[in-house]
């Protein structure tokens, strides 16, 4: 079974592929030659459901896609859908996570989430949606060198290390992406018979 990611991330591709076991995920082919839609949606739901109702008109096959970002309490669950472009367009993880401690400043409550949800579509409708969350904290200054975008200010408590302190493997068993794409690929098996 061949699944179509919706996305030119490297580094969220690596991810996904950690829960695919025997289902094939592999990027929608032409991905890069199609225009991507516009992200008008007011939550991770929306936009995820937007990009994967958009990509499936160009296959027949199931795609995915997702939405995620940070939610940081203390800025009114800021960047929220815009963390990607928290900074603007074209922002660098770095612009991103250094406008987030600058407009967080010595706030002292720094609880956050990361939120993902991925829509599975076929043929212009969502068959279903996953999400998932991991809670934590932004630190005051970046940890680790691993991972991207917020994950050297995400602060996991329960391993006592921010999210670019863990390997690949660990950051996706704990992390938002790894729990969304994991009850996208066990929803598929269970459906298939896998």
């Amino acid at each position: 079974m061949t699944v179509y990611a919706c996305s030119s991330n490297a580094n969220k591709l690596k991810e996904f592929e950690l829960a695919a076991g025997e289902i094939k995920l592999e990027p929608l082919p032409r991905l890069g030659a199609i225009a991507a839609p516009e992200e008008t949606g007011a939550t991770f739901e929306e936009n995820a459901a937007i990009k994967a109702v958009y990509y499936s008109g160009f296959t027949a096959e199931l795609v995915f896609a997702d939405d995620s970002g940070l939610e940081v309490d203390a800025l009114g669950g800021a960047p929220g859908v815009h963390s990607a472009r928290y900074a603007g367009a074209g922002a660098t993880d770095q612009a991103n996570n250094e406008l987030v401690l600058r407009n967080l400043g010595n706030a002292s409550n720094r609880e956050a989430r990361f939120v993902c949800v991925i829509a599975l579509a076929r043929n212009g409708a969502v068959l279903k949606s996953f999400r998932g969350t991991v809670e934590g904290a932004i630190l005051r200054q970046s940890r680790g060198a691993g991972g991207f975008g917020y994950d050297p200010l995400f602060f996991y408590a329960p391993l006592d290390c921010s999210l670019a302190e863990l390997g690949p493997e660990e950051k996706f068993a704990v992390g938002h992406r790894g729990q969304a794409a994991r009850a996208m690929c066990d929803w598929l098996r269970e459906e298939n018979g896998i």
